[in-house]
This record gives C-alpha cells, structure tokens and sequence, in this order.
C-alpha cells in the first residue's frame, strides 16, 4: 500500500553555495549511528551538480540471515513512485496521447459517472475529490483489487479543483490510463521510457511483491523490543511498486535538474497547482515544491509499511539528497534528509521576530476553547487545543490577534488545502474560518452525548456500501456501538458517541441519517482519507 506522503518539509533555508568537504562521511555516521550490525537500517545517497559524494550504508538487509544493507540494495520507494507516473503520463500528453484537460472516464469509459468532470490534471494534482483506496480498504470483505475499488466509487469528496486531499486512487488509475493508451504494461513502459534512457539499471515497477528481486532488502517493524517484518504484498500493496536505490534516485533527481526528459515534461511536472479559486499550491504533479528566500525544495516521500524513503533536491545549489530505509519509521528517512542538508548547507537560523498584529494570551484567555467542532456544511471535524497558551488546529499553532482572533502563520496543504486564513470565534461553541481568498466556513461545538439504551438499539442492524462492498452489523455496547463485519464476525471496530446521531473512534467518523419519520435508514462513514460513504440499512437487527 503506498502511504500517504510525511508531511515534514526540509525546512533548511540554504544560503550561497554548499562548501562541500572531499569527506562528509563521518557526519553522516552520526545520523545513522542507530542502525547497527544487529539491526534494520538505511542506504543513502548525496549528489551535488550530478557528482555523487556520499554513499553509505547502514544495518542489515536480512535480518534472519545476517545480510548487511549496501549502496546496491534495493527498497521499495513506496509513494515516490508517483513522480514516475507522472513522467510517464506528461510523456504522452506532449505526443498528444493523453490530455490534461480530458476526462479521466475518456480512457476509462467503465468509471461511474460522479456528476462532474475529473481531469488528468486533477489527477496529478490530488485535486481530483477521488476518495483514497486506502482509506475504503479497511471497509472492505474480500480481497479487492485497488482498480477494482476505485471503479466503484460512485461519488467525490468535493468538487474537483476545490481542494487538495491526497488520494492514492488517482494514481491508481493514472497508472491504468498509461498502460491503455501506450498499449504496454506500465512496468513495460516505464523500463523503456524512463529507467532505460536514463540509465536506472537497479529500478523495475514490481506487480507482484512476491517475485524473486535480487539484492532486496526486506522491511521490519519493531513490537516491544523485537524486530518483525512488514512488507505489503497482493492488494494490500495497491497493484505494484518501485524497486529501486538511492543511486537509481539520485540519476532521476538529476535528469529533473538537467531536463534530461525534455523540456515540457521537466516544466510541467514542476509546476504549482492552482485551486478553482486561484490559490497556487506547494504541490506540482506528484512533487511537493516549495519556495524559500534562497531557493526552492523540491521532494516528496514514501511510505509502504516497514520502508520508508525521502527524496529531495535543491535545484539552486544542486543539491540532491535520497534516503532509502527498512526500519519501520516513517519520519526517520525525512527526518535524517533534513540533518545531512545541514551537513553540506550552511542553516539560516529562523526569524525570531513576532509576526505583525500578534498578541501574547494567558492560559485563562484560551479557558474554553479547545473542543471538538464539525463543519456546518459538510460534518468534517475539527480539533481545536491548547498548548502552551497556544491556540492549535490539527496540531499546528495559530498566532492569536485577540482573545477571540487567530491566524495560521505558515499554510499547510494538510490543513484546508494551503489557506492562509483567519479563525475567530462567534461564541462559546461556533467559529469560523475565512480564507485570504474570502471562502467563510462556520463550525459548531460537538454537543455532549448520551445515548439510552433504547436509542442505541435504535442505531442497531445491517447496513450495506456498494462501493465498499461489504455489509456490517452495528451491535450496541456499553455507552456506544460496534462495528462487525457481517461476513467476519471477528472484525469489529468500537464506536464512542461524539455528537447528536454521530460516533467516532479516532478520526473515523459514523453518522447516521433518518427518513422524515425520524427512522434510521442508514450512516455516513468518513476518516482522514476519504468522506461520507453512504451505508444503507438493509435489515433490523
């Protein structure tokens, strides 16, 4: 399965040119120095103006058999991959094979018809509203194959071009609409488009994860103090992967500096994308691309159960970073990018100088705040917290302008598709959001909960989703709801109440809907991937 990407901008701001040492070496042992003889580890690779100077190596490959990781071994790159679709897509638009602005039911005529047009580019650009698959596989029975999945989604998440919400389905399908346009497999094609040309002779796309690939490390993922291994394979994997090296990735990064695909597909699988309502984005087609004072970042990462990998470049000062690791980890590929560019860039320490109109609150002026809040249109939840007499949404702080007014100061795509906007308070138990582009957004207050008995047995019976299809059972328990997968009773996932008609379990989110009798006929099932779901009641318990 590819992971969605970590959200953990390289936040080095690079100044003048790297003066690079003839040996970095020994400080990059130092990042790595948790990786030992005895355990899971990492490969990396550091270019700077397509020159290779740093190739290390660190843990094992195998655990069971004792195989240390080398520059040659071979991990799967998990969602980097998408850059590669990317290329192969852009490829055959500039043949005028493929358009951006087509419909994506074009090439796949089978695909349900959502009520709007889904364009390639909003494929690309995780614009597209096309609901996650690894967001519906847990809902599934069976084992489903990811296209087949996706061809069943009879609804978006949103209009396309509205926001940005990362969506693995796309690529899924942009996979499909390169193999049936090329007339070759997407394996095939990208061998002999992409890793060929460049000279990638240790990459190869991977459909089935059970194949003999030489020089493979396998991934681990540690329970307690032990060591097992995680690998997704079948569907669980979402129809292949990139195999590849931190060498192999160094050679694209450094194709993309130097335009070795040609001009177009270098322009345009760089260029921002841009919402319905012109707001441009830190992200291109499949590279998150972000400006700084002394230059831009280019990268993005992967993630596929114990692998994790980080690729990242600086075009100004040709600078190309890939770290490949089996460790488990997922920030720890990201996280040791960021400390080997400051081994080579000098950091810019940040500003320290409190943004304009900010005002310092006491704890006693944030007393109430923190809470559960639900889009007023759409019954997406909000977290709001207090740290630190901070004000936060989402675990990101916001500056606060007054007691009842705040601002985010750096824009997240994760947090409403990059807005910069302002929060202010209407009471106690509603807020709203205003954009820089004016778009207002009311919340309110989760109301406390308490269902009786009687009206939890009110929510009991079968419901059914075909787009996920599966049928569950909701059985009442103490205080709340159990979800059981009909055709496998040991599947159950505990529900708590939340609000009025609406449960939850982390950041999954169940809420039931009634005909104009008050009787429940069914619920809308979301989670971070994905939204409203429609399960139907199907029979009473």
């Amino acid at each position: 399965m590819m992971s969605r990407p970590v959200f953990l901008a390289v936040t080095v701001l690079l100044v003048g040119a790297p003066a690079f040492a003839q040996d970095k070496a020994a400080e990059i042992d130092k990042i790595f120095s948790w990786a030992t003889s005895s355990t899971p580890g990492c490969a990396v690779g550091v270019s700077h103006q397509g020159n290779v100077v740093a190739s290390r190596a660190y843990g094992l490959a195998d655990l069971e058999r004792n195989v240390p990781i080398s520059t040659n071994t071979i991990f799967d790159a998990g969602s980097v991959v998408k850059q590669f679709v990317s290329a192969s897509v852009l490829l055959l638009v500039e043949e005028g094979r493929i358009s951006l602005s087509e419909d994506v039911r074009k090439y796949i005529p089978e695909l349900p018809d959502p009520g709007y047009k889904v364009t390639i580019n909003h494929l690309l650009t995780h614009t597209s509203g096309t609901r996650d698959w690894t967001g519906f596989r847990p809902l599934t029975e069976g084992d489903v194959d990811v296209l087949v999945l996706a061809l069943r989604q009879r609804g978006l998440d949103f209009a396309p071009g509205d926001e940005f919400v990362y969506s693995n389905s796309g690529f899924v399908l942009l996979k499909e609409v390169v193999a049936r346009t090329s007339g070759m497999s997407f394996t095939a094609f990208t061998k002999k488009r992409l890793f060929d040309p460049l000279g990638m002779k240790s990459s190869n796309y991977v459909v089935d994860m059970t194949d003999v690939i030489p020089n493979r490390a396998l991934a681990y993922e540690k329970e307690g103090g032990n060591w097992k291994q995680d690998m997704y394979l079948g569907n669980d994997r979402g129809g292949g992967g990139l195999m590849t090296t931190p060498s192999d990735l160094l050679i694209w990064n450094d194709a993309l500096t130097n335009a070795r695909l040609g001009a177009f597909v270098t322009e345009k699988i760089q260029e921002p994308a841009t919402l319905n309502n012109g707001r441009k984005l830190g992200y291109a087609r499949a590279l998150f691309v972000e400006e700084n004072p002394d230059g831009r970042i280019v990268w993005h990462s992967g993630g596929a159960a114990g692998y994790s990998t980080f690729l990242v470049r600086f075009p100004e000062q040709a600078l190309s970073i890939a770290i490949m690791c089996n460790a488990g980890d997922a920030s720890q590929a990201s996280l040791s990018a960021r400390r080997i560019s400051e081994v080579f860039v000098p950091r810019t320490p940040p500003d320290a100088t409190p943004p304009a109109g900010a005002v310092v609150l006491a704890a006693a002026d944030l007393s109430g705040r923190a809470g559960l809040f639900f889009n007023e249109r759409t019954g997406q939840p909000l977290r709001v917290a207090v740290n630190n007499s901070t004000l936060m949404i989402d675990g990101r702080p916001l500056i606060a302008l007054a007691t009842d007014r705040f601002r985010n100061q750096r824009p997240s795509l994760q947090v409403m598709s990059q807005a910069e906007f302002e929060l202010r308070f209407l009471s106690a138990d509603r807020l709203e959001i205003t954009s820089k582009e004016g778009d207002a957004t009311t919340y309110r207050r989760a109301q406390p909960y308490a269902p009786t008995a009687a009206e939890l047995g009110a929510f009991a019976g079968r419901y059914e989703s075909g787009e996920a299809g599966s049928v569950v059972e909701l059985v009442p328990t103490t205080g709340g709801l159990v979800l059981r997968f009909f055709r496998d009773a040991s599947r159950s996932l505990p529900f708590a109440p939340a609000d009025r008609d609406t449960f939850m379990l982390s950041q999954m989110v169940m809420r039931f809907v009634r005909d104009k009798d008050g009787k429940v006929t069914g619920f809308d099932y979301g989670n971070p991937a994905l939204r409203k779901v429609r399960f139907t009641r199907v029979a009473d318990r």
